[in-house]
């Protein structure tokens, strides 16, 4: 029992259903060991919380902390009734609009949630609530209103869940691991528009996200309004989507947008570094005497513009900075009664008096004692493919540890594009955003993670409790993919069922690998670890997949994924990469796309073109009935025009439209002999 106790901490449902049945067992003149078991069996039948899985229902996501389904459900009548006390005014957040009569509803605010875990962290109440649904009452028992927007937001998933016309009845009591849990879109470099950040705001609430940090200065571009200094956002000071930028009177509007959500919104203007779009416009650096004043009016207009604020982030990173002019700037934003956040390293040691919070970005990012850390240093979503880091991010602890506090506020994914994108669709699509930040938000709601992502890396197992966990949260993202998400640019797909062979040929070796994108050496080699065994310069990987009839399929191939923030050149023209990778079919070479960027040179203002399959149409293909051979051959150097080289690939069947995975498939790499061209000459 001890062992049954320690696996699950993570779960204080089934924490504390394990304590009670070892109390059972341990009262050997009531019931004895055999009854003590079979109650934990019973009970854990019942629970679904971070560390299960419930029944058809079960698409909560995050998972709820404790959960346990009492039977029946409560039904929803055809009446249309408009229910202020959800919490909502606008439809997108699928709360404001509901056809639950308000009479069922009974919400009480409580002094604490027994059982759920807290800390302090400025600017982030308790998100606490229990939740009861019998079958013909919702009882919401909440800490604060927020706590209280987020019972909510589970009931709706609730009810999607069981198909809208009824919900199950079960008893939740559920909080945050940890309290922050954000996103970051780079709107400095690509702008963004208003219209589109509502709609994420809207559909990233409903899953409990809820910091949105928002970085509006860079190089390329000023995004704010700065009514004292009208130069800073005028199309002449913009190398990059001129002319576009962000009135103050919008940014007051989304604020109070995201606040009414649960989303507390966190502006950053980043100095004295990635400045020479102020340059450009002032006429000299922000370290210069009349920088350093201008610098106090515009921090003074940016407490103004966003009142809600708690913290104000001043940056602070890759350029030489004194702790002086940092304290400067943090006296003006504490004068205006908010809390600063500098990035973590920065060029100088880091100071409480001037750094209320730091964002931990790269390697050398260390959290720092009396100083809340927000862990960004693998979020980096511009560098991801679409599906190994997907599963590396998901695994992994947050900042090495399981649980929030104090020293340890969470999490946020951080989208930057050094190299252009040409629209926005193109950025929400390339960066994966919605499956990223919603893998790494669970993550921080539910705690846990079995290691850091140093330790764990990036594979996915091919079986065992970590593999059937990710499984399960890919199953419900999915589900969230064709409902309350659906129509929003997601290149995800289902990937736990692809299997393969990779083969060592010098080794004679062949090991068996799961997922649809495999690497064998990642971007941040060798500080993530990939799994891969082999030592030899070539590898080959191999599959037969099953398909119950001849049919027209798509496929998503990659090799190289081409960062957000790399300026490779694009393969040659004929081949798939610029280290000779080959596919073929069923014996049949398949031919690289014809690439936009063939033979052109790039600059981080080239747009990127079809380098990557996110960029282009499925590959067709035919499938054969019965089985169908997939062969990949890996070639492993360091070409010219790529600066860090991905050993990798990605390789899966989906519909003709790449919409989602081909239903009906089965992968298996040893149901036929291993190929020919696999074997040693």
């Amino acid at each position: 029992m001890a062992k049954m106790d320690g696996a699950a901490r993570a779960g204080m449902c089934v924490h504390n259903l394990c304590r009670v049945a070892t109390a059972e067992v341990r009262s050997s003149n009531r019931r004895g060991r055999a009854g003590g078991m079979l109650l934990l069996a019973c009970l854990l039948m019942l629970c679904v919380g971070c560390t299960g899985r419930g029944g058809y229902e079960d698409v909560l996501l995050p998972r709820p902390q404790m959960m346990r389904l009492t039977g029946g459900n409560l039904s929803i009548k055809n009446e249309k009734v408009r229910n202020t006390e959800l919490g909502s005014r606008n439809e997108q957040s699928g709360i404001g609009q509901t056809d639950i009569p308000s009479s069922v509803f009974r919400f009480h605010e409580v002094d604490s949630i027994a059982g759920a875990e807290d800390y302090t962290l400025h600017g982030y109440p308790s998100e606490a609530y229990r939740l009861r649904v019998t079958s013909d009452s919702i009882v919401v028992e909440y800490v604060t209103a927020v706590g209280r927007l987020r019972a909510m937001q589970t009931l709706v998933q609730l009810r999607e869940g069981a198909g809208g016309r009824r919900i199950p009845c079960c008893e939740i009591t559920d909080w945050p691991a940890f309290k922050l849990r954000g996103w970051m879109h780079d709107v400095g470099r690509s702008f963004i528009s208003i219209d589109e950040l509502r709609r994420e705001i809207a559909l990233m609430a409903r899953f409990k996200v809820n910091t949105f940090h928002w970085h509006l200065t860079e190089n390329q571009a000023w995004r704010l309004q700065v009514r004292a200094f009208p130069q800073l956002t005028a199309d002449t000071s913009m190398t990059r989507f001129a002319g576009q930028y962000y009135t103050q009177q919008q940014c007051r509007e989304l604020e109070a947008f995201a606040a009414e959500r649960g989303i507390t919104l966190i502006p950053e203007v980043d100095m004295p570094g990635h400045s020479a779009a102020f340059e450009r416009a002032m006429g000299h650096p922000m370290t210069s005497p009349e920088g350093r004043e201008e610098l106090k009016v515009i921090l003074r207009e940016v407490m103004e513009t966003f009142p809600l604020a708690p913290y104000i982030h001043i940056g602070g990173d890759e350029t030489a900075v004194t702790a002086e002019f940092l304290q400067e700037m943090a006296d003006v934003v504490h004068a205006g009664g908010k809390r600063v956040v500098t990035w973590n390293p920065i060029r100088t040691a880091i100071s409480p008096t001037f750094s209320d919070m730091t964002q931990l970005w790269s390697t050398a990012g260390r959290a720092l004692p009396g100083i809340p850390a927000i862990d960004c240093r693998y979020n980096y979503v511009n560098h991801f493919d679409v599906f190994a880091d997907l599963v590396g991010i998901w695994k992994s602890s947050i900042y090495y540890r399981k649980e929030g506090s104090a020293d340890l506020a969470g999490t946020i994914t951080a989208v930057w594009n050094d190299r252009k994108l040409p629209t926005e669709a193109d950025i929400i699509r390339q960066n994966n955003l919605y499956a990223n930040v919603l893998a790494s938000a669970e993550r921080a709601w539910c705690g846990g993670g079995e290691q850091y992502i140093e330790q764990g890396g990036i594979r996915l197992p091919d079986e065992g409790a970590e593999y059937e966990a990710f499984a399960d949260w890919e199953r419900r993202f999915l589900f969230h993919k064709a409902h309350s998400l659906r129509g929003e640019p997601i290149p995800y797909v289902r990937q736990t069922n692809v299997r393969w062979r990779i083969a060592d040929p010098a080794a004679d070796t062949a090991y068996r690998w799961t997922g649809a994108g495999i690497y064998l050496s990642h971007t941040w080699n060798p500080i993530v670890p990939t799994g891969w065994q082999g030592n030899a310069d070539t590898a080959f990987a191999w599959t037969y997949v099953h398909s119950p009839r001849a049919q027209e399929a798509g496929a998503l191939i990659e090799f190289h994924n081409y960062g957000r923030s790399e300026r490779d050149l694009a393969p040659d023209s004929g081949h798939w990469d610029r280290m000779g990778s080959r596919i073929w079919l069923n014996d049949t070479e398949l031919p690289p796309p014809v690439w936009t960027g063939a033979g052109k040179p790039v600059t981080n203002e080239t747009d990127m073109g079809n380098e990557n399959f996110t960029a282009r149409p499925p590959y067709p293909i035919r499938l054969r009935s019965g089985w169908n051979k997939v062969c990949i051959l890996l070639p492993y150097n360091h070409p010219a025009g790529i600066r860090k080289p991905k050993w990798m690939f990605t390789f899966v069947i989906t519909d003709t439209e790449g919409l989602g995975a081909l239903d009906g498939l089965r992968y298996d790499p040893d149901a036929r002999p291993q190929p020919k061209i696999l074997l040693k000459e």
